[in-house]
């Protein structure tokens, strides 16, 4: 039984190291830009790349409407991904420092020869920073939450690992990651160049992530 617990718990693990974190904006250049396109690629415990699309809303605080799916590198695209969606207010100005929540509601799924995994879950996180016109530099500190996993096991997992193993749901809330780092961005005509460098923290401080940083580059185009 400590076999199947230890295998199980590493698969688990694998679908887990795929964290999520909120897009990066200079809000000093925002204004009334409407509809702003994301993309990235970043280096969480593999290669990853994504899109995303933000919509401001027409109010006096600034509040981005957001919605984001990425991907690992490798040769069956569909079997992981991520999609993401939720939204970034910035709540308090002073001068040039501005600070910023998001907010989001996240599916990921993760399968290999052994299990087949979807989860939903949450991502909270808080950035302050100092943003001038043509660039700007954050902190940020984020917690991503696994809430609910559903398990879906192989044929192959069945018949050599264990024979009684149960599909289904796995609750409550099935593991959740730490993440704090620094973002900086140069900004020029309607474009935010951006890179993010962090480390990731187990919701227990108990256990240390197999890779445990984040690096992240990514480009905004204010569209209109």
């Amino acid at each position: 039984m400590t076999n199947i617990k230890t295998c199980i718990f590493i698969v688990f693990l694998c679908f887990l190291m795929n964290q999520s974190f909120a897009q990066s904006v200079n809000w000093q250049t925002l204004k009334n830009n409407r509809h702003i396109a994301h993309i990235h690629t970043s280096w969480d415990h593999g290669l990853v790349y994504g899109l995303g699309y933000s919509y401001q809303l027409k109010l006096k605080t600034p509040i981005l409407l957001q919605a984001s799916y990425s991907l690992p590198s490798g040769n069956q695209l569909l079997d992981d991904f991520k999609v993401k969606l939720g939204g970034q207010v910035r709540f308090y100005k002073i001068n040039y420092f501005q600070f910023s929540a998001s907010l989001y509601a996240l599916y990921r799924r993760f399968q290999n020869p052994l299990v087949r995994l979807q989860n939903f879950g949450t991502e909270l996180s808080i950035v302050a920073g100092y943003y001038k016109s043509r660039w700007f530099i954050a902190g940020e500190f984020g917690f991503d939450k696994a809430v609910v996993t559903h398990f879906k096991h192989s044929d192959r997992f069945k018949t050599f690992i264990y024979t009684n193993v149960q599909d289904g749901w796995a609750e409550p809330a099935t593991g959740g990651n730490f993440y704090y780092g620094l973002q900086a961005g140069v900004s020029f005509y309607k474009s935010d160049l951006v890179l993010k460098a962090g480390l990731v923290s187990e919701q227990s401080f108990q256990q240390t992530p197999i890779i445990p940083y984040y690096l992240q580059l990514g480009y905004n185009l204010k569209i209109k």
